[in-house]
């Protein structure tokens, strides 16, 4: 089985687009969204229509839950505060109630799908560096064996033993037997990483491999719809950059 796993579309329709087609090519059969499908894009519920068509499994990010009103949005700094207003307003009311019915973690057979850690995960903590991922080391027994999370629109990943963790970093990854994974799986539509093509990732259970995929899209429409939309400049320009 494969499964096609991205996150954080962040209304970024043409990004979306391109990775799930991209993810399509590559075989995928079975499709996970890690969250954060609204916030700083254009187009969020165009991207909610397509998420909810497309993914199997889907978990709430923490933009999606300050929109719907399941997430404090009171300490985001205010640009983001504007894009939560955005969101808020431009979604359907089907796609609130959808949005407000997600969970904050899914898991599927021996795989744990969240937005941020796995641990608390109603708070969105972060796991993108070797003390975060350390953390997970008292938990190793209830561990999933591969976590995929999103949130930090970054690409790191790491191993995860009952005494360390180790950071790891590569396009495509062998899973060991007797180790596990936290994979942060990048952004679709606001990437971070300096690389301002989208991210998404493909699992092979069956090969046991992960593979980044790094899908270039329509960044030029993509930040004139944010201006045109009258969001913060600074979510167009950084698409440009990766960061």
């Amino acid at each position: 089985m494969r499964y096609g796993i991205f996150s954080d579309v962040h209304g970024n329709v043409e990004a979306l687009t391109a990775c799930i087609k991209a993810l399509r090519d590559a075989g995928c059969e079975r499709f996970a969204c890690l969250g954060d499908i609204v916030g700083y894009g254009s187009d969020p519920d165009i991207c909610v229509d397509i998420v909810r068509d497309v993914a199997d499994i889907v978990v709430i990010g923490n933009h999606d839950a300050a929109v719907v009103g399941r997430h404090d949005a009171s300490h985001a700094h205010i640009a983001a505060q504007q894009a939560f207003a955005y969101s808020k307003k431009a979604l359907k009311d089907n796609n609130i109630d959808w949005l407000q019915s997600l969970s904050y973690v899914h898991t599927d057979g021996d795989i744990c799908f969240c937005h941020g850690s796995p641990i608390d995960a109603e708070n969105f903590d972060y796991v993108f560096s070797l003390d975060k991922a350390a953390s997970l080391n008292e938990r190793f027994d209830t561990l999933s064996k591969l976590t995929f999370v999103g949130h930090s629109h970054l690409t790191t990943s790491f191993l995860v033993t009952p005494r360390l963790a180790l950071q790891v970093s590569s396009p495509r990854f062998q899973i060991r037997q007797g180790s596990k994974y936290v994979f942060n799986v990048g952004s679709v539509g606001q990437p971070r990483d300096r690389d301002r093509r989208a991210c998404c990732v493909v699992y092979d259970s069956d090969a046991s491999s992960v593979t980044f995929l790094r899908v270039e899209y329509d960044i030029d429409s993509a930040a004139q719809k944010i201006v045109d939309a009258e969001l913060p400049p600074s979510f167009a320009e950084r698409l440009f950059h990766g960061v």
